[in-house]
């Protein structure tokens, strides 16, 4: 052998000691994702909740004002003003549907009402009414426009504050 092939030779050994080197050391390596940390952080196990039906605080004392309310009073009044309900959905039908739905609902009171069908990322795809309905039970039959692709959307219904979505499906 002559010195240069020696010398290449003595080159290669010495690159293959110093990868196989290089690739021992624990630096160069990754942490693996199962290893645990648990002492690190603490674990939640119970989401707190926040409630909101507390009435707030009001003193009791007499002033000498003539309009002054108990705080007994407004509280039985912020409780009965709750239970109000204005829009119950009875019963949308068929379902899946094909070319028209129908709305069974009822209205406690005289409001407008708004009903749109929604796409799964909840942008609005069709408004099927914006209308002001008297009290009272109602059934809307609504036809369902051709470009709407089969799939699966939600019925929103809006009335006042409130809301109501009902999931249906299209052939």
């Amino acid at each position: 052998m002559n010195t240069k092939t020696k010398t290449v030779s003595l080159a290669h050994i010495i690159c293959m000691l110093c990868i196989s080197m290089l690739c021992s050391v624990s630096v160069f390596a990754q942490r693996s994702d199962s290893v645990n940390n648990s002492s690190k952080y603490k674990r939640i196990i119970k989401t707190p909740q926040i409630k909101g039906d507390v009435p707030s605080y009001r003193p009791n004392y007499n002033t000498g004002a003539t309009n002054f309310t108990p705080y007994s009073n407004v509280a039985a009044h912020n409780k009965a003003g709750k239970a109000d309900k204005i829009l119950t959905v009875l019963r949308v039908y068929p379902n899946p549907v094909d070319d028209q739905i129908n709305l069974t609902l009822r209205l406690e009171r005289e409001s407008l009402i708004s009903i749109k069908i929604m796409d799964l990322l909840g942008n609005e795809v069709v408004t099927l009414s914006n209308e002001r309905l008297s009290a009272g039970e109602q059934t809307k039959t609504f036809t369902i426009p051709n470009r709407l692709n089969s799939g699966i959307y939600f019925l929103r219904l809006v009335a006042g504050s409130e809301t109501v979505v009902k999931r249906i499906s299209v052939l």
